[in-house]
Parts: structure tokens; C-alpha cells; sequence
């Protein structure tokens, strides 16, 4: 991990598209169901926001990234006019990532090609399972004929950097099952894999049902023979829950881990401004009536101190495989890494939860699954 960005380094930008089409068993997301009139009078608010926005100015955008609920229900009108107004306002860097979240069989080949003409060029696709019983059991719409009819579409109409997403430690799944999605998405060959476990959010369906969840060790097991196994496929596993084919990593989420500046747009949303971070509102109507005045909906956190900053530095930076870099540490802060965290680093090296090599520390394989605790060890208190 780098040293913090300055005022000049670029930005990124993210989009709240708070739609889907049915809410899922697990999902504790900010979206819902919306028809076409609360979606048009959402982007138009939402254009408001974007035209209002301070932040930016000599600043170049380096990534992209519409996510939700489900932007891809959004019609072709109304998504090209959010980048539209994106692209008026602010300075793209040639090249720059632009991903949108997609679940199969809400895009046709004819959406898909004015994707490519509105300048997005990659496609995180909600897959999470190719066995329809795990599909409907998470409360997933579509199937895994639907999937592979969307996947072909979008190579089809030219997206060759694609991610799909996955999802283990499901009710009832056993070892083989999830082995068997591994396998069976990785023949596909996309450029990249997000493999998560599931984790049962408080007021959800899943969370008021008792489930036959896989037990802690086949959990274990899971999560530790998916780098391996997706390693025989050329992925590389470069975060805690994502892999990629070489050149492949989702330059947005390194941004987020690195502590980029990014500014959040729309509903929930939320940023990282220098030492500030702040999230928009959560109430639909306060955000419709007051999107032109971003001071009115913005949720203002505390200034980030010193403290917090180092502290996100080591935590954020550890979700990363290659860790966190001592002289990047000394650059940004102007004091050695060892003087602030040296009893951490010396207990959890001990503990063979964290190695050092070449000048940088990072998480073991025993460490990542305990990733959390150790990570939580290296918060500040602050005077």
C-alpha cells in the first residue's frame, strides 16, 4: 500500500443506483423495488447532485463505478444521461475504469452495446452460484442458463474485462458444491473473481430463519482451497475475497483500499475527501427534495485524525496480499511504522499471523482468516 494522495493525485467517483428488482434473503443493502417514474425523478435528482458537487476541480478521475441494488434495471436513457452529466463535470483520465453491476437477464445484447458507447468497459456480473437450487434458496432471480445467456451477450458486444461475482458457505452447500461453482466459472475465463462468504446480516430474511450452514471448518476449507484452485486457472488472489488474471485487478476497489480520495454520489453514498469522510443521506425523500444542496444532505463523520489515518493506512492496506510498504508508511507520515505499531507487528509476527519481507508486513494464510481480529489491533486511541 502507497502513501496517501495528494491534491493533485486522481479521484474516483462511485454511483448509488438504489433499485432491483426483488430484494435477496441475505441482502442488507440500501435498494429496493422502484418503477419507472421514482427512477426517472431519482436521476434527475441524483444530476443535480452531480452538477452541485465542489469536489474535483483539477483533479483527474481514475475509475468509475455504478453500483446498487441493480443499475443494470436502469434504462439506457437515464444511465447515459447520469455519465453524461459525469463526464461534463469532471476529467477522466484517458482509459479510466468504468464498471457497472450487472445481474443476469436484466441487460439485452442492444443494452449491453450502448454500454459500450457510453464508454463502460467493464461488468461486475452477480452471479453467486451456478446451481439453481443455491440460486433460489438466496433468493436470486434468475438461473444459470440466464447467467451464461447474459456472459455470452457481453462478450458478444465486446466486454472483455469482466468480474463474477460468488458467494460460499451458502445453507446447505457442502465442499464439493462450492468446488464445483469454482470450477465451473473459472472454465469461463473472465478477467476476474470476487469469491465471498456469506455472512448473515442482522434484519434480514436469513438472519430470522434457522439455516444448515456449513460448519466453521468446511468454512475454513472453502475459503482456503479457493486460491489454490482458482491459482490452476492463471488468478491470481490479490485482496482477501478477490481474484484476477494478470493486469486484471479492479483498479476502483485497489483505489478504495489505498485511501484514494473517491466521492460518493447518490443515495447512502459514501466518500473519502482528504480528512474528511462523510455519506449522503439515506431517506429517499430528503435526498429528492434537497440533492442541488450537497451540504444538506451529506452525514459529516469526524475530521480524520493522524491516528484514524494511520490506523486505515495498516487495516485497509492488509486486505491487500502484497500489504502495506514501511517507506510508504515513513513518506506519509514522517515516522517509522515500528514506532507506532511495534508491539502489534512483534505479537502477530509471533503469532504467524502477519510476515515481513522485503519492507513490507502482510497477513499469512493463517492470518486472513483472522483477519478482523488482527486488523482491529491496529485502531489508535486518540487523546
Amino acid at each position: 500500500m502507497e502513501a496517501k494522495n495528494n491534491k493533485t493525485a486522481s479521484m474516483e467517483i462511485y454511483i448509488h443506483i438504489p433499485f432491483c428488482a426483488k430484494k435477496c434473503e441475505y441482502c442488507d443493502f440500501l435498494s429496493g423495488p422502484a418503477g419507472g417514474k421514482e427512477q426517472r425523478a431519482y436521476v434527475q435528482a441524483l444530476l443535480k447532485e452531480i452538477r452541485a458537487a465542489e469536489e474535483g476541480q483539477g483533479r483527474s478521475v481514475s475509475s468509475i463505478f455504478i453500483g446498487g441494488g441493480t443499475p443494470s434495471l436502469l434504462k439506457e436513457d437515464l444511465l447515459g444521461s447520469i455519465l453524461n452529466e459525469i463526464y461534463k463535470k469532471f476529467n477522466l483520465e484517458p482509459g479510466a475504469e468504468i464498471s457497472i453491476e450487472v445481474n443476469p437477464g436484466t441487460v439485452s445484447s442492444k443494452k449491453l452495446e450502448a454500454y459500450r458507447r457510453m464508454g463502460i468497459n467493464r461488468l461486475s456480473i452477480g452471479l453467486q452460484s451456478t446451481d439453481d437450487r443455491e440460486l433460489k434458496t438466496l433468493g436470486r432471480l434468475h438461473n444459470y442458463a440466464q447467467f451464461l445467456e447474459t456472459y455470452q451477450a457481453a462478450g458478444n458486444a465486446g466486454f472483455d474485462n469482466i468480474n463474477i461475482d460468488l458467494m460460499s458457505a451458502l445453507p446447505d452447500q457442502t465442499y464439493e458444491g462450492w468446488v464445483a461453482n469454482l470450477r465451473r466459472t473459472a472454465e469461463l475465463s473472465p478477467a476476474h473473481i470476487s469469491a465471498y462468504s456469506l455472512i448473515i446480516e442482522e434484519g434480514t430474511p436469513f438472519a430470522m430463519r434457522e439455516l444448515n450452514l456449513p460448519d466453521e471448518e468446511t468454512e475454513y476449507r472453502m475459503y482456503e482451497d479457493t486460491a489454490a484452485i482458482l491459482e490452476e486457472y492463471g488468478y491470481e488472489q490479490y485482496e482477501i475475497s478477490n481474484y484476477a488474471k494478470k493486469g486484471r485487478r479492479c483498479r476502483h476497489n485497489v483505489g478504495y483500499w489505498t485511501r484514494c480520495d473517491y466521492l460518493g454520489l447518490g443515495l447512502g453514498a459514501a466518500s473519502l475527501w482528504g480528512k474528511k469522510r462523510f455519506s449522503n443521506t439515506a431517506d429517499m425523500e430528503e435526498y429528492l427534495r434537497n440533492s442541488a444542496f450537497p451540504g444538506r444532505i451529506r452525514l459529516m463523520e469526524p475530521v480524520l485524525s493522524r491516528e484514524d489515518e494511520m490506523a486505515e493506512f495498516m487495516f485497509l492496506g492488509l486486505r491487500m496480499t502484497e500489504g502495506v510498504s514501511e517507506a510508504a508508511f515513513r513518506q506519509g507520515f514522517g515516522v517509522e511504522m515500528r514506532e507506532i505499531y511495534g508491539e502489534v507487528l512483534k505479537k502477530y509476527t509471533g503469532m504467524e499471523l502477519l510476515e515481513e519481507k522485503d519492507g513490507r508486513i502482510f497477513l499469512t494464510r493463517k492470518g486472513i482468516h483472522v483477519s478482523n481480529s488482527v486488523m482491529s489491533d491496529f485502531l489508535l486511541e486518540t487523546s
